[in-house]
């Protein structure tokens, strides 16, 4: 018998999830939990079952590791320290001002539980978050610089269409190229966050809807559109299933750096993402992160991880001895 993984939430990271699972020899699917009827959704996997979100702690022995499959804006907060005191769970929190606040309320429900919780969970934070501590740690006289798109944001979507009057939104991230071809020269520079990044949204607007105050709005959210040269645009629904039905994203993380006794030599380290399905490669994270949970929590490990705290060894199907021969 594989890590048996339940998936809470069936949109497109909980769909991600259930793909990334079936490539995954030593993981099977057990359960998944909706807020919807059950009897309305249609799942990929054969033979497994469809449960209400209410009764999901009916299956906690069922279930070694839940991965919450919510948005950051409103289910995370509430749904992750509620479920952690039960099972073993995975979350991709993305409100980067408010992980701090998070990861206590997650630890404390973990702990009490005796579960391990690993939170923010996929490419950014995730992925990112690991380059940018070991870049700094290697060249610590210099800047990180992290840039983001062209692409979808499913945070950011999920944030305008959680507005009122709002049906259906794309959020797309764009980064400001003279400021990536600054900082891929090595030259440092100082740049606030509306000099890196542009945020274009399309937006299809409910029959009625007070269109400026919609703008105002996300124009105007703290955490998310406040800082950027935010363009929104009204659109129907048929344009939005016409030119915005995929989900690609993808970015740049960069340290420039100095070492030398007269700090002479410059060197920029990079790393990058190129996405043709932004939820479908943050589920194939948490499935890895998943199977880093089961391994933890056999270890008699219990709290709030995040991707800084995991060993890469944890993420791996591989034996430590297959790790050294073959990628070390």
């Amino acid at each position: 018998m594989g890590i048996r993984i339940g998936i809470s939430g069936y949109g497109n990271l909980g769909r991600g999830v259930e793909c990334a699972i079936r490539q995954n020899e030593d993981m099977e699917l057990s359960a998944v939990f909706t807020r919807r009827d059950p009897s309305g959704v249609r799942i990929l996997t054969e033979g497994v079952p469809v449960y209400p979100a209410s009764d999901i702690l009916k299956y906690k022995d069922a279930v070694d590791v839940l991965i919450i499959c919510g948005g950051s804006a409103t289910d995370l907060p509430e749904m992750t320290p509620r479920y952690a005191k039960d099972f073993n769970v995975i979350d991709s929190f993305d409100t980067h001002a408010r992980i701090p606040e998070h990861f206590d309320r997650v630890d404390a429900a973990a702990k009490e539980g005796g579960n391990i919780a690993i939170i923010s969970v996929g490419w950014d934070p995730g992925m990112f978050s690991l380059n940018r501590a070991i870049a700094s740690a290697i060249l610590p006289e210099g800047s990180d610089y992290t840039f983001w798109g062209k692409g979808v944001s499913q945070g950011h979507s999920d944030a305008v269409r959680r507005i009122d009057g709002v049906l259906d939104a794309r959020q797309y991230t764009i980064p400001v190229e003279e400021a990536l071809k600054e900082v891929r020269s090595g030259s440092n520079p100082k740049l606030s966050t509306r000099q890196k990044h542009t945020r274009e949204c399309f937006v299809v607007a409910k029959e009625g809807a007070d269109k400026e105050r919609i703008e105002k709005e996300i124009k105007t959210m703290p955490n998310y559109f406040a800082d950027y040269d935010t363009t929104v645009h009204f659109i129907t629904m048929e344009e939005l299933e016409r030119d915005h039905r995929g989900i690609p994203h993808g970015g740049f993380v960069i340290r420039s750096g100095v070492t030398g006794w007269e700090k002479e030599n410059k060197h920029v380290i990079e790393y990058s993402l190129k996405l043709d399905s932004n939820p479908e490669f943050t589920s194939s994270v948490l499935v890895a992160y998943a199977r880093a949970a089961y391994r933890m929590k056999r270890e008699g490990m219990k709290g709030c991880k995040t991707v800084l705290d995991v060993a890469p060894s944890y993420l791996c199907r591989e034996d430590g001895r297959s790790l050294r021969a073959h990628l070390l």
